[in-house]
């Protein structure tokens, strides 16, 4: 940290936001650990409002890298990150940020083999993927170990955002996927994989809102303001229907 914000600690980063939330309130935010599984549009959008909203400690996963196609959406690209592991930049955007948060980086897929190590002893884990298969990895072990997933998904100018925990029904319930109750392996994947169809189309702010609103649920969920959006409602919107913006229960 350079030399003349010595003086300007955690406090004064949280000084605009504590009129809506006690000190005590902040505190737990400051003491809690957050996941974030991807740091592309949603992650990206996340994990720069976590930072600036004071979490204490986050523990980043993703295997990609940045390349031209990210730079319409993804706020963490530029063209200096191009061929940049994307949870090394974004473990640097972090630091620049809010140097009082920890973060842990990951730059490897999730599988069944490390989410222990990645998700283990988090407060919340932030869905921020764009694949089915690996999010029912997460959302499974979320719930056997009684630890929030906060859901985002999107698909062109379309978002959808929802919050599962062990007393809610699963993101795979919900949605009715071919996968619930069954073991995964690769037919369980190839049937999945059946669900999507080629690079889903995407445009800049819709994964950045929903990435803004995965961070917001995650302060409510520890702070403990405001309603979080539980699993059966969801959270639905298309940008090219302002009249769109509404909560549903599936």
């Amino acid at each position: 940290m350079p030399e003349r914000y010595k003086g300007q600690g955690y406090w004064e980063i949280a000084t605009r936001q504590m009129s809506i939330v006690t000190k005590s309130q902040q505190t737990r935010f400051k003491d809690a650990k957050i996941a974030v599984i991807g740091c592309g549009g949603i992650g990206g959008g996340a994990i720069e409002m976590l930072a600036r909203m004071g979490i204490g400690e986050l523990n980043l996963i993703d295997e990609d890298e940045f390349d031209f196609s990210n730079l319409n959406r993804q706020l963490l690209s530029s063209t200096e990150t191009i061929g940049l592991p994307k949870s090394e930049v974004a473990k640097e955007r972090v630091r620049k940020i809010n140097p009082y948060t920890k973060v842990t980086q990951f730059n490897e897929k999730l599988t069944i083999n490390n989410v222990d190590k990645v998700v283990k002893d988090c407060d919340c884990v932030i869905d921020a993927l764009d694949n089915i298969y690996t999010r029912i990895i997460i959302s499974r072990y979320t719930q056997e170990n009684d630890i929030p997933f906060i859901h985002g998904a999107i698909h062109g100018t379309m978002g959808q955002l929802s919050v599962f925990t062990k007393d809610t029904k699963s993101y795979e319930e919900l949605f009715a996927l071919p996968s619930f109750k069954k073991e995964l392996n690769n037919n369980t994947e190839k049937e999945l994989k059946k669900l999507t169809n080629g690079v889903p189309p995407v445009i800049g702010p819709v994964p950045n809102i929903i990435g803004s609103l995965s961070a917001f649920e995650a302060y409510k969920l520890i702070t403990g303001i405001g309603t979080v959006t539980y699993a059966p409602k969801i959270f639905k919107f298309d940008l090219l229907n302002l009249e769109s913006f509404n909560i549903l229960e599936l």
